[in-house]
């Protein structure tokens, strides 16, 4: 486990802290384990860095579904969304940069703020009690 704050390949940080995870998907499905769906709260979200300095911010809401969206905040240029506030609006569940407060819309990406601005989603699933991600 490491714990100097940066990010390894597949790992998610929260704060300072790096989780040791069981790395690739042995079946080479191009899935990506993470972490353990008990290191992802409630209401809260990680993040993971992929290969190709990918970042995926990781949610799980409070009926337990995950979402996947890129990590980086389109009004901002800040990778930060993994940081937001995770909540719903009309029944959407989203994510409130910690930046600015723009909304973005868990299953689709779309601000909802301003619908001309859509960050990307990425496949979530929970295999084992590991959150992987669809590898880019």
């Amino acid at each position: 486990m490491t714990t100097t704050g940066q990010p390894t390949t597949g790992q998610p940080t929260t704060g300072d802290r790096a989780y040791d995870v069981p790395g690739p998907d042995p079946s080479g499905a191009g899935w990506v384990a993470v972490c353990r769906i008990a290191d992802v709260p409630r209401a809260d979200g990680v993040a993971a860095l992929l290969d190709g300095d990918v970042q995926v911010a990781i949610f799980r809401t409070d009926d337990d579904s995950l979402h996947g969206l890129s990590n980086l905040d389109p009004f901002s240029g800040a990778a930060v969304l993994s940081r937001g506030i995770v909540g719903e609006h009309a029944g959407v569940p989203v994510v409130a940069s910690p930046v600015y407060k723009q909304r973005f819309d868990l299953r689709t990406g779309v601000c909802l703020d301003d619908t001309s601005v859509r960050v990307p989603t990425h496949p979530v699933r929970v295999v084992d009690g590991v959150v992987q991600v669809a590898a880019p």
